[in-house]
């Protein structure tokens, strides 16, 4: 599946379940809950949780875990950019030449 079929397979998916109908600031709580989902997976990965009424698993186990919640990420901002009609290639593009402008042309 490429990234415009994915974008195209969030917006169905999520509208059919009705939660990309939320409102946009409750969205992006959801984007900064996911993320600190994605900061405890990372540590849990690195360094373990340390906690022992947390199982840590095998490194196989915590690296999908990892893969999963950069999923709930990834749908999250998809929402955000569908929610805008901006398409993913777009957003990639603009993020290209912007850090080319800045680092690639940039002379001290």
């Amino acid at each position: 599946m490429d990234i415009n079929e994915f974008q195209q397979w969030v917006k169905d998916y999520y509208t059919l379940k009705g939660w990309s109908d939320l409102n946009i600031f409750v969205r992006i709580g959801f984007l900064v809950e996911e993320i600190g989902e994605v900061a405890r997976a990372i540590r849990k990965l690195e360094i373990g949780r340390d906690r022992p009424d947390e199982n840590d698993g095998t490194y196989q186990e915590r690296e999908q875990e990892l893969t999963e919640e950069l999923g709930d990420v990834f749908a999250n901002l998809i929402i955000i950019a569908n929610k805008y009609d901006i398409k993913l290639e777009d957003i990639f593009k603009a993020h290209q030449v912007k850090l080319d402008k800045r680092y690639l042309t940039y002379k001290n």
